[in-house]
């Protein structure tokens, strides 16, 4: 089983394919590096896809001593890997909350990487409720109450969609991502894991620029958890973007990706 190890915390990977290209692959919340795979047939036979159970998911594992996860020991972990493996330079690819890995390794490996494709990601532009759970103090331990007694939650979202305030599709998503404890004590994990992991956008857009690094940036035209007007200044900001607009919200974008991957092969040649 492929594992990098330190400190008691494990992030597990698998991987597929055998091409010239390397790529670090992040999931999004509730996946696994196994989502990759639909990835991995479309990039055949140009790539090898190192793709990560992100902590608090699947085999990969971060304890509490580590909370909250530091981006210099994820890059120490990713270091250990390419001094293993003799990797010299990678692309990162990443959906979702994956966004937030991919974005610490390019602020740690700006020279080593040579593309980048965002999936819908996060970390680019704080999404307002994400703030407002992990913001230090009292916030928090509301969280973790409706964590263990989520009913005034969905109380909560029962009126919101009674009166029309929110997206039905933003509803549904955080019904499903809520609706068992499993799942809630998940999100309270990563949220709280994860919390350290900010970005000063524009330092890591001047990264970018400096290295003229490839950006293939791919966004669902229905998505509501991660829409295209979020991200507009940091697409205009990059100098080596392309934009993907898919016809597809949130939870099936990885799947179009690879579609779309299938069909310009040129993107790793």
């Amino acid at each position: 089983m492929p594992i990098i190890q330190r400190e008691n915390a494990k992030l597990h990977y698998q991987v597929f394919g055998r091409g010239k290209h390397v790529v670090f692959a992040f999931h999004g919340y509730g996946q696994e590096g196994s989502h990759f795979h639909v990835l991995a047939d479309a990039l055949k036979p140009d790539c090898t896809i190192y793709a990560f159970d992100l902590f608090f998911h699947a085999k990969s594992k971060l304890p509490k001593s580590k909370w909250p996860l530091r981006k210099e020991f994820l890059c120490a972990m990713i270091q250990q890997l390419l001094e293993e493996e003799n990797i010299t330079r990678f692309s990162v690819m990443a959906f979702s909350m994956g966004g937030k890995f991919a974005l610490t390794l390019i602020e740690g490996f700006p020279q080593l990487i040579e593309k980048v494709l965002l999936v819908a990601p996060d970390g680019i532009k704080t999404n307002f409720w994400y703030s407002m759970a992990t913001y230090p103090g009292w916030l928090q331990g509301m969280f973790k109450r409706t964590v263990l007694r989520p009913v005034p939650f969905f109380r909560f979202v029962k009126l919101l969609d009674r009166y029309n305030v929110v997206d039905k599709g933003l509803l549904r998503f955080a019904n499903w991502h809520m609706e068992s404890t499993p799942k809630r004590l998940r999100i309270y994990k990563s949220w709280m894991g994860f919390s350290q992991l900010t970005f000063d956008i524009r330092a890591i857009v001047k990264l970018l620029n400096q290295h003229n690094t490839k950006v293939y940036l791919f966004l669902g035209e229905f998505d509501k958890v991660i829409p295209q007007h979020s991200l507009q200044i940091f697409i205009k900001a990059l100098q080596n973007c392309e934009l993907v607009l898919l016809k597809t919200g949130h939870t099936f974008l990885l799947h179009d990706v690879a579609g779309y991957l299938r069909r310009h092969q040129e993107v790793f040649r």
